[in-house]
Parts: structure tokens; C-alpha cells; sequence
């Protein structure tokens, strides 16, 4: 690998014009798909082959209104006074009459109708149904609704919106993004002493980034893909594409420190640092592309949508920094004298100066028996919360206080019970298809309905098309991410054995809530099958790269550490609350569903990332010298630098999308935030080295018929001491 990069490396850095136009010109037909077949976002959770979906796609075909998307105007009348009386009554019929003529809709229900009135008749609740799905339901439609709510203010009503026709806000580059884009360049010319060398990081970057985004979007026309989807991609391949670029870049100004050709420079840093950029990219692709095989739509399009993200920053990392460089040439070489030039003649051994890598290993390893025990227990005390992890999809519950939709929420959960907030829709279906017989089962089901445990109403049921059909709405006493309304959801399938003796009538449950149920329950069955195949994955791989038993194992349990710890902390402060008011997080409830899995596909990947470029120094000095106590020392030299820098910029690039009013990417920012920050300070550059310390001579160890059958990757690029390619004798182009 590392010979063939080597060559691609030196072949970007002659043909640079044309590797940037290539990129330039992918970007502007990227751009132009975009704009000129755009497509729409779809925010939609289904999971195909469940009892839920099932029911919902029948109800698509006989009754649209039941199953598409619905909003919720909710009125209160002023201190004192009740909706009954004239003024309010009369703005009620108003707004009832402007939302039959919102575009969209399908039917509106008048509370004084169907009875959707407080018991102290204070509150009432407008119900608009749709006769497509929310990611179909256009922004016009919406914003007629909330101009009709609006309207009833005039009279002194207070009003709000709510219902699934909100949802994920999408894709946000705001000041936080550009702060975090900010700091990670701040990071770079910290790391480099030089603005230009920075710049030049963050060039390929951006490009890159662009492109994989731009590529995505296009794709909106023909796939469907979530907001979510785009925003994970965005944050990953932000992340990890300058983080690639400063590996690759960092290597290149250390040997121009060391009087290496520009071009010769540039081609070895892709060899060998661009091997170890490959490697990491290659788990975090494959981490993200396992999510396709759980078999749920929105989780395979945000995992291939990150992995092709991710893909595209190895590419930009590999061909474009080659090329950028060559435009600068010597001039990224850094100056005499200056801490960059001495750091690349520490790393050398010219010096007897102790870089800061050396100095913190040096104290870790002083007594790494306590160093490791002090570091686990620190980790498994923060991973504690996270047997109590609870999953779940957020719901207007989670949007921000100030929002229309939350306070519709918390409106209705006050005045009329947490259940209305999350209705289930029972679907009952006889034999014989006549009106007369569905009618008859579905006034039994109902009766049976109202016997179970947390039920606070069941609606009588409402015929479809279809007269074999009726649909019964029942509202649950708890709210919709609660436990109890989950258990109810169980009950309620489990009676349906004895409704069909009784009624011949089968039952399914469906809805926003019970599909929301059947997802998080998808995802939790996934979860452990998952992390095995990860853990699976980065043990063979390690040992692939490092030739060694212990340090795939030490790798594997530090990544789980890591995990642990990071769920640990998301459950204690977006499930219990802690410190919710100092973080800005809106609610505390159950954790989202899937972001379990994220945390454990993305994680996984930069750990490795993080665990090759650290320990693959180390192995290099132990081929070398035989001392194992001090290759650990002399292999952190440098990479322990590079490191932090590689984990700051990401930490900042994640903590960016934090204060997104997204109940998706905001928790997901702060794991992969939390993550990074544990996985590369705790594990990598504390635990990693007082395990090898403790380990000595063993930590190095294979069995030689083993070493004999594992495929030799060359991380390292050892390779490149032996091949010296013809061509680079070549005379260099002027840019």
C-alpha cells in the first residue's frame, strides 16, 4: 500500500493543475445537479416488515388522512375566561375555516366536534390531517396554519402549532459551525507556526467536504435521505477531513525540516502517513456501511451517507494535499530555528531537548500499574449511567422551549394528559369484508381496548375505504417516549390472539408512536450484534497491522471504555438532566435511538485512526532498538503532538453542531464530542502507553505461524526503504 500511494502521491504532486481541476470541476457539476434537480428531504422513520408499518402502508391506500402527517393548533383562552364564550368561539370558526383552505389538507376537525375541549374549558385543540407523510408536507402549507393560529391572537386567545408535521430542522451552518471551522484553524496554526501551512490544511479540507456534500444532495432526487443523514455526514467529513490532511501534512513538513525535496517529501508523507489515513478511513467506512445490513432504511442512508463522506476526505487527503502542496513547494518548508524545525530534530534525536509527547509519556509510564487501574476505574465510574440507558425517538417534547411545537406539546400534556401527545391507532380487519362485520368487531375491539392497564380513552372507530377495515384511536395515559405507553403497546398486541378467537377480527397497532417504538426496538435488538462485529473487526485488523496479540486486545478494551464512558455521560445529562439548564438541553428523557450505534461506528474508526498513528512510532522504535520501556517514550515524540492537535480540531468541529436546536444532532455532537476527547486523552495517550510499559517484550509479541498467514499491510511504509521509483529523478514542473 504504502509504495502505490508513494507513487500516487508524486503523480498528484506533477499533474497538480489537473488534480485540482478535476476536483473543481466534480464540485461545480455537483453543485449544478443540485440546484437544477433538487430533491426533497425525507425524515420519515420506517422500519419494513414490522406490524406497525405494515399497518401503516395499508392505511396509505384506505384512509391517507390516518396515516399521513397531521398538525395541532392549540387555543387557550385569557385568565379567567372560557372558549365557549363569543370572541373566542367566533376566532375558533375563523381559524377552523383559513385551515380547511391551507394547500395540503385534508380534513380539520373542530374541537366543539369532536370534543377536544379541557375539562375546565380553557383549551381547545384544532386537529389538521394531511393526506401525505411530513417530509412531503410543503413549508407553505405549514406556515398557512401557523398565519390562521396567529390570526385568533388578535382576539385574545393565546395559540400555538404542533403535531408530526415538525421534525428535524435539517441542515444549519450557523456562527457555531464557523466557530468551530475557527478554532480548528486556530489548532492548525498552532500545530504548524505557520499561517500558510495552515491555510493549505484547511483548503483540501473544505473542498473536500464540499464535494461530499454536494454529492449527497444530489442524490435527494432518486434516494431517500434524511436532514439527519446530511448534517452527520457534514460533521464527519469536517472532522475527520482535516484531521486526515494534518496527518499527511504534518509528515511532509517534518522531513522538508530535514532538508527532504519538496516532491520527494510529499510523496513519502502519503506513503507512509497516507497508508496509516487509508487504514483509519477504511474502518470508519466499513463501521458506517455495517449499519445497512439492521435493515432499516433512514439508518442505511445516514450510514452510507457518512461512509461516502468519509470516503471522499481519505480521496481529498491522498490526491489533493499532494497537489496543494506543490503549488506552495519549498515554501511550507518551516523556517530555521523555529519550533517546527527543532520539533522535526527532536523527532530525529539531533536534540536533547524533551518534547512535551516524551515528557507526558515519561510520567504515565513512571508507574503505569497506577496509571492504568487509576484511568480504567475513572472510565467505568463515568460509563455507570449508561445501564440505565433507555432508547427512544424525540418528538416535540424535545424541541426548545421558545418553539411553537413545544409549547403545543406542553399545552396539551397539561391540559388533557400526556397520551394525546402520542395516540396509537389500532387497525382491525375481519374475514368477511362487510361493513356490518367490521362494524360489530370493531365496537367489540374497542370494549376490549378500554379494559387494559394505562389506557386513559379509546375513540369509537372510524371506518376506510376498505369495509373490511376500521381504525380505533387510543390514548394512552403516558407520554409517547415513556415506558409505560411502551408496555401498552405490547399489551395491546398480545390481546390480539384473544380478539381473534373472540372477533375474527386481527388487530395491529401503528402510528407515529407505535412505529417510533418498533424502531427503537429494531435498534436495541442491533446493538450488541453490532458492537461484536466492530470489536471483531478491530482486533483482526490491529493485529493485522502491528503484528501483536496484546495491542489489539488493549485497543479493543480502550474502545470500549471509551463507548462506555461516553454513553455514561449522555445518559446523565440528556436522559437524567444533569447540568440539562447549564448545556441548553431543551428536555430530559430517553436517549435517541440510534445513537448508540453512531457513537460505536464513528468512534471505532478514530480510535483506530488515533491507535495507528501513536503506536505505529512506537513499533517502529522497538524494531529499531529492542528496548521496549523506551520505544513507548521515543515513539510519542511527535505523534503525541499531532495527536492532541488531530483530537482538538475534531472536538471543536463536533462540539460546533452542539448547539443546534436539533433533538437529533444534538446529542449525537455531544457523544461524538465527549468521545473523541476520552478515546484520544484517556485511552490513547494515557492507558495505550502504561499498557505497553506493563506489557514490555510481550506487548510485541505474535506466534509465528500467525505472522505467517495475516496479510502485511505496511502502515509503517518500510516498504518505501526498499523501492526507490525510477521516475522520481524526473525534472520538477513550475507551478
Amino acid at each position: 500500500m504504502a509504495v502505490l500511494l508513494h507513487r500516487l502521491g508524486l503523480s498528484a504532486y506533477r499533474h497538480r493543475k489537473l488534480i485540482l481541476g478535476i476536483w473543481l470541476f466534480v464540485l461545480a457539476a455537483l453543485i449544478t445537479c443540485v440546484s437544477v434537480f433538487s430533491g426533497k428531504l425525507d425524515d420519515r422513520f420506517s422500519v419494513p416488515g414490522t406490524e406497525s408499518q405494515r399497518a401503516l402502508d395499508s392505511l396509505s391506500k384506505t384512509l391517507p388522512e390516518a396515516s399521513g402527517a397531521g398538525a395541532q393548533i392549540v387555543f387557550t383562552a385569557p385568565e379567567g375566561h372560557q372558549l365557549t364564550e363569543a370572541p373566542y368561539a367566533a376566532a375558533i370558526t375563523r381559524t377552523v375555516t383559513a385551515a380547511e383552505k391551507a394547500p395540503q389538507v385534508s380534513e380539520v376537525a373542530d374541537p366543539r366536534a369532536t370534543g377536544a375541549v379541557s375539562a375546565d374549558g380553557t383549551t381547545a385543540i384544532v386537529q389538521v390531517q394531511y393526506p401525505v407523510q411530513h417530509a412531503e408536507v410543503r413549508t407553505s402549507s405549514v406556515d398557512a396554519i401557523e398565519d390562521a393560529a396567529r390570526a385568533a391572537e388578535k382576539g385574545g386567545l393565546k395559540t400555538s402549532v404542533g403535531g408530526s408535521v415538525y421534525s428535524s430542522k435539517g441542515v444549519h451552518i450557523g456562527p457555531s459551525e464557523i466557530i468551530g471551522v475557527a478554532v480548528a484553524l486556530l489548532v492548525l496554526v498552532v500545530t504548524f507556526g505557520s499561517l500558510l501551512a495552515a491555510g493549505m490544511a484547511l483548503l483540501p479540507a473544505l473542498i473536500g467536504v464540499a464535494v461530499g456534500l454536494a454529492g449527497l444532495l444530489a442524490l435527494a432526487p432518486a434516494v431517500s435521505i434524511s436532514s439527519t443523514a446530511v448534517t452527520l455526514a457534514l460533521m464527519l467529513g469536517l472532522a475527520v477531513g482535516i484531521d486526515y490532511v494534518l496527518f499527511i501534512l504534518s509528515r511532509h513538513r517534518q522531513q522538508l525540516a530535514r532538508g527532504t525535496d519538496p516532491k520527494e517529501s510529499i510523496a513519502l508523507a502519503t506513503g507512509t502517513a497516507g497508508s496509516a489515513v487509508v487504514f483509519a478511513g477504511t474502518t470508519v467506512i466499513i463501521a458506517l456501511a455495517a449499519l445497512s445490513v439492521i435493515g432499516i432504511p433512514f439508518l442505511t442512508t445516514m450510514g452510507l451517507g457518512a461512509a461516502g463522506a468519509v470516503l471522499i476526505a481519505v480521496l481529498a487527503a491522498i490526491t489533493l494535499v499532494p497537489a496543494v502542496t506543490g503549488f506552495a513547494g519549498s515554501r511550507l518548508t518551516p523556517k530555521p530555528g523555529s519550533r517546527a524545525a527543532k520539533r522535526a530534530a527532536d523527532t530525529e534525536g539531533d536534540t536533547g531537548r524533551t518534547t512535551m509527547g516524551a515528557r507526558w509519556t515519561k510520567w504515565v509510564i513512571a508507574k503505569p500499574l497506577l496509571t492504568v487501574l487509576a484511568v480504567a476505574g475513572i472510565l467505568v465510574t463515568l460509563a455507570l449511567p449508561a445501564t440505565d440507558l433507555r432508547l427512544a425517538l424525540p418528538d416535540n417534547g424535545s424541541a426548545p422551549h421558545a418553539s411553537t411545537e413545544r409549547k403545543a406539546y406542553d399545552t396539551i400534556s397539561d391540559k388533557f394528559g400526556d397520551g394525546f401527545n402520542g395516540p396509537l391507532l389500532v387497525l382491525t380487519e375481519t374475514k368477511n369484508g362487510t361493513s356490518a362485520a367490521s362494524s360489530q368487531a370493531g365496537a367489540q375491539v374497542t370494549q376490549k381496548l378500554r379494559t387494559l392497564k394505562n389506557v386513559q380513552a379509546v375513540l369509537p372507530p372510524q371506518p376506510t375505504s376498505d369495509p373490511a377495515q376500521n381504525v380505533i384511536t387510543v390514548l394512552p395515559k403516558s407520554g409517547p417516549d415513556s415506558v409505560r405507553t411502551d408496555q401498552l403497546v405490547r399489551d395491546i398486541r398480545k390481546t390480539g390472539a384473544d380478539i381473534r378467537e373472540n372477533t375474527g377480527a386481527t388487530i395491529a397497532v401503528t402510528g407515529t408512536t407505535a412505529v417510533n417504538i418498533d424502531v427503537s426496538d429494531r435498534l436495541s435488538d442491533s446493538l450488541l450484534p453490532f458492537v461484536a462485529i466492530v470489536v471483531g473487526l478491530s482486533l483482526i485488523l490491529l493485529m493485522i497491522v502491528f503484528r501483536s496479540l496484546v495491542i489489539p486486545v488493549k485497543a479493543t478494551v480502550g474502545f470500549l471504555l471509551s463507548v462506555g464512558a461516553s454513553l455514561g455521560l449522555v445518559v446523565a445529562v440528556f436522559q437524567w438532566g444533569w447540568l440539562a439548564d447549564v448545556l441548553g438541553v431543551p428536555h430530559s428523557g430517553p436517549v435517541v435511538s440510534f445513537l448508540p450505534i453512531i457513537l460505536t461506528g464513528v468512534l471505532f474508526g478514530l480510535a483506530m485512526d488515533y491507535e495507528v498513528f501513536l503506536v505505529s512510532g512506537m513499533r517502529e522504535e522497538w524494531a529499531h532498538t529492542g528496548r521496549a520501556r523506551q520505544s513507548v517514550v521515543d515513539g510519542a515524540r511527535h505523534s503525541v503532538r499531532v495527536v492532541t492537535a488531530a483530537a482538538l480540531i475534531m472536538f471543536t468541529v463536533f462540539a460546533g453542531f452542539f448547539p443546534l436546536d436539533d433533538a437529533l444532532i444534538k446529542p449525537i455532537a455531544f457523544a461524538l464530542a465527549v468521545g473523541v476527547a476520552i478515546d484520544a486523552f484517556a485511552v490513547r495517550m494515557t492507558l495505550v502507553p502504561a499498557v505497553l510499559a506493563l506489557a514490555g517484550r510481550g506487548a510485541w509479541w505474535l506466534p509465528t505461524w500467525l505472522d505467517r498467514i495475516l496479510p502485511d499491510l505496511d502502515i509503517e511504509g518500510t516498504s518505501l526503504q526498499k523501492a526507490t521509483p525510477a521516475d522520481d529523478k524526473e525534472p520538477q514542473r513550475v507551478s
